[in-house]
């Protein structure tokens, strides 16, 4: 295994860290993005001579393209590339306001590109690297009460779909790895809910609002195994484009998969009867 240097979005907690620690004990160099001064200090201080923090917003997209440029002149040519920052909003589509979508797109979705457009003319100019968007079960199966984050998900994943197909000849990788429940703040403090409003909701929603907070701190998944996937996933010479993580994630797509399927064996008549005959 030859050492990389990794860039990082969102370090400072959950995923973003434990994928970092783990790249940073596999002998790796990481830089990290974070939010504050503090943070830096932080972050640095788990491997000194190759941890680097750099503080950014990815929603400030002025700013993304510098900033890297920046990092690769002082740190070297980014080699994996794991677009981690991102955060979950809850609420019924119905009860939740246009700026909040907006919100959840500048950071799960563009914020995203804009650090994939940043790193990749480096990548395509030395014909490899690999770039990890981290999706969620949400982006491929459509759960009741996160239509904003999901909706921001799926767009990830279709972006990664079609870019893995646009620099697959330039010796690029591209993977979209969407995990299922994992024991972070993704559900606690990090997560974004809309207040109630419509009392029809109640029945469907205030159930699932529930139990995710009761499930908060006592998810399945670990950070860890998670972790311990990419350093694996980076090192495979022919990677997944979509790759499931977790048990519950796996049986919901599957189900999902499977429903689709039969759907268009039901409709196939109705599909193929708008062709010219």
């Amino acid at each position: 295994m030859s050492a990389k240097n990794f860039l990082i979005t969102g370090v400072s907690q959950g995923l973003g860290r434990a994928f970092a620690e783990a790249a940073l004990g596999a002998g790796h160099r990481v830089a990290g993005t974070v939010r504050s001064q503090k943070a830096v200090a932080d972050f640095e201080a788990v491997a000194s001579s190759r941890a680097k923090a750099i503080v950014l917003d990815v929603t400030d997209f002025d700013a993304v393209k510098p900033a890297v440029q920046a990092l690769e002149t002082e740190f070297g040519p980014i080699d994996v590339l794991v677009n981690n920052a991102g955060y979950g909003h809850e609420g019924i589509l119905e009860e939740s306001s246009l700026d909040e979508i907006r919100r959840q797109f500048d950071v799960n979705v563009f914020g995203a590109v804009a650090v994939i457009k940043a790193v990749l003319p480096g990548m395509r100019a030395r014909r490899r690297g690999h770039i990890v968007n981290v999706t969620s079960m949400a982006g491929i199966v459509g759960l009741p009460g996160i239509a904003y984050y999901a909706g921001s998900k799926f767009a990830l994943e279709g972006i990664s779909e079609v870019l893995a197909n646009e620099v697959h000849d330039f010796g690029i990788h591209v993977t979209a790895l969407a995990p299922g429940s994992f024991r972070t703040e993704w559900a606690g403090k990090s997560m974004i809910r809309s207040d109630r409003s419509i009392a029809d909701y109640d029945r469907l929603f205030t159930p699932i609002r529930e139990g995710r907070e009761q499930k908060s701190g006592r998810q399945v998944g670990d950070p860890a195994e998670a972790a311990r996937v990419l350093i694996d996933l980076v090192e495979e010479k022919n990677p997944p484009v979509h790759l499931i993580l977790g048990a519950d994630a796996l049986k919901l797509v599957r189900d999902r998969t499977a429903t689709f399927l039969g759907e268009l064996d039901t409709w196939e008549e109705v599909s193929l009867s708008t062709d010219f005959a």
